[in-house]
């Protein structure tokens, strides 16, 4: 809309990786009138249509940037980030700094006062702020349990919201008896047991993940609270065949021209 009106628009995003997504998107769709500045790389600074992440718009605003006064619209995918503790601020600077000419666009699937947000933006711009809500998800929601050291994944909360507290018990007496099994094996031995266990955590992620692709579960995220745990990780699964050999090709390709591109 912004791009047919002659109309500057700029998109913010929490994370570089997910602005340069956008910005690979938009230029697919839009053309050459599309640009990026993350602090790391500027492209076409002059575009109609900007991509860039809070804390570069936040930055542009303390310095009184020309850009900021010729926006007509502000997009900001990701919008619970202003929830976070540390971060938070630069979203709630960037929305009060921006001019009340200005019009926002807010995008989240997870932001638990979207109520209470509008309302907090009508009175700082002065302007309406209308709550578009769906609890329609395009893939159903389903929560399994895995227990460790078993065989399978049991079912304990379906699509519709239902605990399946029959499952959730099956998979709990399950643990509960690999777990005395596995103590008993290493019992008085401290070592053992420590090797052990990481044994089983390897043995645990190699079955979910095969699971998950022998039942076209993938694409999958196996996620770990810790650099050194994603390391650990994908150590582990390095030897895991998920791809076909034509999509082997293309991640070589991609891989090569990637490298090319530091050299």
């Amino acid at each position: 809309m912004s791009m047919r009106d002659n109309q500057r628009v700029i998109y913010t995003s929490p994370i570089k990786a997910l602005s340069n997504q956008k910005y690979r998107d938009l230029a697919d769709e839009f053309g050459s009138d599309v640009g990026l500045m993350t602090g790391d790389v500027t492209i076409n600074p002059n575009a109609s249509c900007m991509i860039m992440t809070t804390e570069i718009l936040r930055s542009m605003l303390y310095r009184g940037s020309d850009v900021c006064r010729e926006v007509k619209w502000v997009i900001f995918d990701e919008v619970h980030y202003m929830r976070d503790r540390d971060r938070g601020v630069v979203w709630e600077e960037t929305m009060i700094l921006l001019p009340d000419t200005v019009r926002f666009v807010f995008l989240s699937a997870t932001i638990p006062n979207a109520r209470e947000f509008a309302e907090w933006i009508c009175r700082i711009k002065h302007q309406p702020c209308h709550l578009i809500y769906t609890d329609y998800r395009p893939v159903p929601l389903q929560h399994y349990v895995y227990p460790s050291m078993g065989d399978g994944v049991y079912l304990t909360v379906d699509e519709k919201g239902k605990f399946r507290e029959d499952n959730y018990g099956k998979a709990v007496e399950i643990l509960e008896k690999n777990t005395e099994q596995a103590s008993q094996s290493t019992k008085g031995l401290k070592s053992n047991k420590k090797k052990q266990q990481q044994h089983t955590k390897n043995s645990d992620l190699l079955k979910v993940v095969r699971m998950c692709s022998d039942r076209a579960y993938l694409p999958v995220i196996v996620f770990a609270f810790s650099k050194k745990e994603c390391e650990q990780n994908a150590l582990v699964l390095r030897n895991i065949d998920l791809v076909t050999q034509d999509e082997k090709a293309l991640i070589g390709d991609v891989f090569e021209n990637a490298m090319a591109t530091l050299s």
